[in-house]
């Protein structure tokens, strides 16, 4: 069967759209700057934007480590642990276990071809196409991203720099009179 443009483009898009996700969360975190603003909490049932990282590093360590041969819940995998932060971490630590869980994502992503998209992989037993795999992580990331930027927001208060279109610049933006960071398209 031959490739259609759609699962060519496919392809292009959703890796566009998780090194978005990437470079999203890392311009948050980038505009923390107190080591103990990233593990507060704000309220008790709360996780802290350590907290967040650590799940999303595992996850996708989990699911894309040898994403196409083997379960995405790997055994070694203790979520639980994931949402535990019994000592801080610094920003640079921090930041490093992003860049880890993001890089076996990325490099997984970028190896995948478009006849892989055909192919089914396991996600705790269950057994899903490519592209559904794909876009189940892209929503998740999704949520936990913005999570990261929400809190990074208020943490930074005044300092913060949009990484978007800011309140009040869209009519700037349509006229090209105002270029964002690249991040959102």
């Amino acid at each position: 069967m031959a490739l259609s443009d759609a699962e060519t483009a496919y392809l292009a898009d959703i890796r566009r759209t998780f090194k978005n996700y990437e470079a999203l969360g890392r311009a948050a975190l980038a505009q923390v700057h107190r080591d103990e603003d990233l593990h507060k909490l704000m309220d008790p049932a709360s996780n802290s934007i350590a907290i967040i990282v650590k799940h999303v590093s595992g996850n996708l360590r989990s699911r894309f480590r040898n994403f196409l041969t083997e379960d995405g819940e790997k055994p070694d995998r203790d979520r639980d642990d994931e949402f535990e932060m019994p000592v801080a971490l610094s920003s640079a630590e921090i930041l490093e276990m992003w860049k880890a869980g993001w890089k076996v994502a990325l490099d997984s992503i970028e190896a995948l071809t478009a006849e892989d998209l055909r192919r089914t992989v396991y996600v705790r037993g269950e057994g899903l196409l490519v592209v559904e795999a794909l876009n189940r992580s892209a929503t998740h990331v999704a949520y936990h991203v913005g999570q990261i930027v929400f809190l990074a927001r208020h943490f930074a208060g005044s300092d913060w720099k949009s990484l978007s279109i800011p309140k009040g610049r869209s009519r700037e933006h349509v006229k090209g009179e105002f270029k964002t960071r690249g991040i959102v398209r």
